[in-house]
């Protein structure tokens, strides 16, 4: 007898939208409220972050002046919110990844760019933080899953680094890719997920002021389960475009074939702008959670960052393949 076992992808509805998959109860809770979990999280939490402001050579840049043109309409989430409940399939598909997030080194890390530019290069990530110029920005950011966070980034626009290496003007895509290493990523033994996990973008969205590289986060550098040391932040698309813990940056002629692409292109395709009025085949997202809160609010068309992102697909159809 065929026995299947679901991947870590086919969620139904219910994971994607409930309160109980938000909390977890079936592992941790046994009828204990959410604060209660919060609450015996937070010291190790503290922790962590104490740990990471100590021991990581970039503390000392952080906290970062913050950029004012970029604000939010609701609260900031909750450190420990966001610091428990993430995705990052490196290291499984369950929510809770983020004590197996800390086995991530890292330092040392290096960042390959290269592809059609004039000055390929590798270097390290404090060199490279060396060279930016660093702020904070407050963004949304919005799940396929239909949840969403509000989160204080540190870091720098991607256009900073493109300028430093000077594409050619034939390059019309940016490929990022993470690291791949089994030995401390449980998730990347799970042999039917095409790793590395690659994402990509149009040469006009990674020149985007919105487009942003993140390596801190609530004033202290980056922790391992937010995609340390640096991931991107695309906030007007659906989060899994946000690539985490990125070891090379490819400028190219050609499309990039992207992670959730590869595993199901009729749910996750390349472009991914948040659009409340296209659902996912199994669930809505006409609505988001509000994680932290007991919220669920309307999703707003490019997660509300219409004004400075939709001109980018004016001349683009306006339709399905746009929105998923």
């Amino acid at each position: 007898m065929l026995i299947k076992n679901p991947k870590g992808w086919e969620i139904p509805e219910s994971a994607a939208t409930s309160e109980s998959a938000y909390l977890n109860r079936r592992q941790l809770m046994k009828g204990a409220a959410a604060g209660t979990i919060l609450a015996a999280a937070g010291p190790v939490l503290g922790g962590v972050a104490q740990a990471a402001t100590e021991d990581d050579p970039s503390a000392h840049l952080y906290p970062v002046k913050q950029n004012l043109r970029y604000r939010l309409d609701r609260d900031l989430t909750p450190e420990k919110i966001n610091s428990t409940y993430n995705n990052f399939y490196e290291f499984g598909s369950h929510k809770e990844i983020w004590r197996a997030a800390q086995r991530l080194p890292v330092r040392p890390w290096t960042v390959r760019i290269d592809g059609m530019v004039e000055n390929e290069m590798e270097i390290g990530i404090d060199d490279l933080l060396a060279k930016m110029p660093l702020e904070k920005r407050l963004y949304r950011h919005r799940c396929v899953e239909a949840w969403s966070m509000t989160i204080p980034w540190s870091g720098f626009e991607l256009s900073h680094l493109i300028k430093m290496v000077q594409p050619l003007g034939s390059a019309k895509y940016v490929e990022f890719r993470t690291f791949v290493d089994k030995s401390f990523a449980s998730g990347q033994r799970q042999f039917w997920y095409p790793w590395p996990y690659v994402e990509g973008l149009t040469m006009e969205e990674a020149m985007n002021e919105m487009t942003f590289m993140v390596t801190g986060t609530y004033g202290h550098p980056a922790l391992p389960q937010h995609g340390a040391p640096i991931r991107i932040a695309v906030p007007w698309k659906y989060g899994f475009k946000s690539a985490k813990s990125i070891v090379s940056i490819t400028f190219t002629d050609k499309r990039p074939k992207t992670f959730w692409e590869e595993l199901q292109d009729a749910e996750y395709g390349f472009w991914a702008n948040v659009n409340p009025a296209y659902d996912h085949p199994r669930w809505t997202q006409k609505t988001e959670r509000v994680l932290g809160t007991d919220k669920r609010v309307p999703t707003l068309i490019y997660n509300g960052y219409g004004e400075f992102v939709a001109d980018l697909y004016k001349d683009m159809p306006q339709d399905r393949a746009l929105f998923i």
